[in-house]
């Protein structure tokens, strides 16, 4: 298997749920579940046997409504929430063979920080608002192992002025700059260590429609360039045929549909798909 026949990414049947389950719900047959929830214990199923494999240089789109388990899915893949079970295996970590989610707490920090960048939708979880724009980019790599002080301002200068922060504004706190501004420089301190493998989850939600647009070129421009993979994660189909090559459909935290991302936007196969595609027509 050639390097880009490996994949960067695989996850196998992730498991998360929010409860301790009972014989009601687990039933294979007939389980007492409305949607994603059991109605007798109270336990909720945020992922249920998810599986996808992301390639070198591959924009992987993942859509579905709130509450269908992508985010939770981004959560357990960043190490922010514990699986219940499942297994993700990373290409340029360990050659691929070891479980991620069985890694030591340190490990995982180790691969969130060598391994993964990730750009959440609420800027305050990404960012440290009271840091300058530089320290942000700064205290990532220095998580990284970085200790010299003209190498790391370099790299933040560099950037920052990739993603389009005026070089006067690189040691001013986030929290002085419009939503466009901050997801830009979750971006850069994403981006701050070549990882492999960058996690975008929502990221234009909530900004205004030219805001979206200059962010989401931001993106495909870098991504192009850097030629890094993407799992992206939106709830709008727009963001979804702009940037992902394939596209995953989940609602109630199962994978309903997945292919081509012109194949699911032109011949949707499942009912709640075809109800997406045609709510943005």
């Amino acid at each position: 298997m050639t390097d880009f026949e490996k994949p960067v990414l695989s996850v196998q049947h992730l498991h998360k749920q929010f409860g301790p389950g009972c014989t009601h719900c687990e039933d294979p047959v007939s389980p007492s579940l409305v949607k994603n929830y059991c109605q007798v214990c109270g336990t909720v199923y945020a992922c249920r046997d998810v599986s996808f494999d992301v390639f070198p240089g591959e924009v992987l789109g993942i859509v579905g409504e709130s509450g269908s388990g992508k985010s939770t899915l981004m959560q357990c893949l960043y190490f922010d929430q514990d699986v219940t079970s499942g297994a993700a295996y990373i290409s340029s970590y360990q050659n691929g063979e070891k479980n991620l989610f069985e890694e030591s707490s340190q490990q995982q920090r180790y691969i969130r920080n060598h391994v993964m960048g990730k750009v959440y939708q609420n800027p305050l979880l990404g960012l440290k608002m009271n840091f300058s724009s530089i320290g942000n980019i700064a205290e990532k790599l220095i998580a990284a192992g970085s200790l010299h002080v003209g190498t790391m301002e370099a790299r933040g200068t560099e950037l920052l002025n990739k993603v389009n922060i005026p070089v006067h504004r690189r040691k001013e706190a986030p929290k002085n700059f419009s939503g466009g501004m901050q997801q830009r420089v979750q971006i850069a301190k994403a981006l701050s260590n070549n990882p492999p493998l960058l996690l975008l989850d929502e990221v234009t939600t909530g900004l205004d429609l030219s805001v979206q647009a200059s962010v989401l070129d931001l993106i495909k421009g870098l991504q192009r360039e850097l030629g890094i993979s993407i799992v992206l994660v939106s709830h709008d189909l727009g963001v979804i045929r702009m940037l992902a090559d394939r596209t995953i459909v989940m609602l109630e935290g199962k994978v309903i549909e997945q292919g081509l991302t012109d194949q699911i936007l032109e011949d949707p196969q499942h009912h709640y798909t075809q109800q997406l595609v045609h709510s943005l027509l």
